[in-house]
């Protein structure tokens, strides 16, 4: 059994990660999406409507991949704030990702594979572990491949189902005509900069503790979720899609792909130009589907799906940065905060009142990490036997913000200081791994002597 402080000092090492994105790959991702729709005829069921024309990311954009363990579990954390899977009801999901600070081991001169504990786990909870961990590794490699792109911008990710509930009836709680498709994308991406349109990009993550057959399954499932949003034009959403492989012996390869297209823009419409990104949302009830072009005079009939037409552009960027300040204050423990940035559907309900033991979490910590105050809450464990403490939380200036509702002064200020943040992975002084983000987010963790 390793010492907790082993396993912290591992946790904020990087390491190689191995990615895989060819021809050959959208080749094999094809060859699974024909098998389905075959076995689908046969049950009479009609085939899924995938993203055409799926395409190699380019190893630039790719390459060179070494994340420490620790980032990827702030991502993964991050991402989940708002889940609202677990008994904590969105409050203290994010916490979920401590119960793989040991699942993950590597180096700078090695690739980062499963640990002996997270090997042990994927004989147990190999769905759970698997799934969780593919969150992490696809998103963080998406955040890379955004920035890359546009280097000039902020990416910021957005749970898709958090989102949508403000415009569509996901599932038969909601209120409203209820959309009654399963295929949807978890998570998208905005990049944005202050003053220009926005682009935004479906994303599905997936992961398996198999090989790279399961992963060609995992991206031709993956190209049906990403295509149930359209941003404008018909079959114009740039999108991204990832099968995390996690062998039980050898290293964890991301199997990447993305589909190009022109649209996914947010512009600004001219009646609603000069509104604040500070002002309430309210739920809307638009009627699923998505329109496909006409032949000739012939309208076709809508497909199932989301469809983000221009009118509701200006409505959908509003929705995706306040979502994503829910994401931030709930991260940071501040369930009145997070109230103020949700819809009634979209689950604020979730952030008042009573919450399950040991499932809260509550904003009362405050912290110096790398020279930066923060503001957030922490959760106390123990780690083989050794009581550790881990802090999520926010920049302390941008949290202000964030509590007072003031989403445009916050993302004016993070765009400025986005090339600001601290690189390093472990603070002496804290004596843990610290991660912070470019949003102003912070994880960190450290023996409690």
């Amino acid at each position: 059994m390793k010492k907790a402080a082993d396993v912290l000092t591992e946790l904020a090492r990087p390491s190689n990660v191995a990615t895989h994105s060819s021809m050959a790959l959208v080749g094999s991702v094809d060859a699974a999406g024909a098998a389905e729709d075959k076995k689908r005829q046969e049950k009479e069921l009609d085939a899924l409507r995938r993203k055409p024309k799926l395409q190699a990311i380019p190893t630039r954009e790719i390459g060179s991949f070494q994340p420490a363990p620790w980032d990827v579990l702030h991502t993964l954390a991050r991402a989940v704030a708002l889940a609202r899977r677990g008994a904590g009801r969105g409050l203290a999901e994010h916490w979920g990702s401590l119960k793989y600070s040991q699942a993950l081991t590597g180096g700078s001169d090695a690739y980062m594979k499963l640990s002996a504990e997270g090997r042990e786990n994927a004989d147990y909870y190999k769905a759970l572990q698997s799934d969780e961990l593919g969150i992490g590794f696809g998103l963080a490699m998406a955040k890379q491949v955004l920035t890359l792109r546009y280097p000039q911008h902020m990416v910021s990710i957005i749970p898709a189902d958090t989102a949508l509930r403000a415009g569509w009836a996901l599932t038969s709680r909601d209120k409203g005509p209820r959309a009654g498709y399963r295929y949807r994308p978890r998570f998208f991406a905005e990049v944005w900069k202050p003053g220009e349109p926005s682009r935004v990009f479906p994303i599905e993550t997936k992961g398996n503790h198999s090989n790279a057959t399961t992963s060609h399954d995992q991206l031709a499932s993956a190209s049906a979720h990403v295509e149930a949003v359209h941003i404008g034009s018909w079959n114009e959403t740039p999108s991204l899609v990832f099968s995390t492989e996690l062998p039980v012996e050898g290293p964890l390869t991301i199997h990447a792909l993305h589909a190009a297209g022109g649209e996914g823009r947010l512009h600004h419409s001219a009646e609603n130009a000069g509104k604040s990104l500070n002002y309430f949302v309210e739920d809307e009830n638009f009627f699923p589907g998505i329109q496909p072009p006409t032949k000739g005079d012939k309208v076709l009939q809508k497909e199932p799906g989301f469809h983000v037409t221009p009118e509701r552009h200006e409505w959908f960027r509003h929705v995706l940065a306040r979502t994503s300040a829910a994401g931030l204050t709930a991260f940071a423990g501040d369930s009145a905060a997070t109230v103020q940035y949700l819809t009634k559907r979209q689950g604020s309900r979730h952030f008042t009142g009573f919450a399950h033991a040991a499932a809260a979490s509550v904003q009362d910590a405050h912290e110096e990490l790398l020279g930066i105050q923060f503001v957030g809450t922490d959760h106390v464990f123990r780690l083989n036997r050794t009581r550790v403490e881990a802090f999520s939380g926010v920049s302390k200036d941008l949290f202000h913000h964030l509590e007072a509702g003031r989403v445009e002064q916050y993302r004016r200020e993070i765009y400025v200081r986005r090339d600001a943040w601290p690189v390093d992975t472990w603070d002496s002084k804290w004596r843990g791994p610290v991660s912070i983000c470019p949003d102003g987010s912070v994880l960190a963790m450290r023996v409690l002597t």
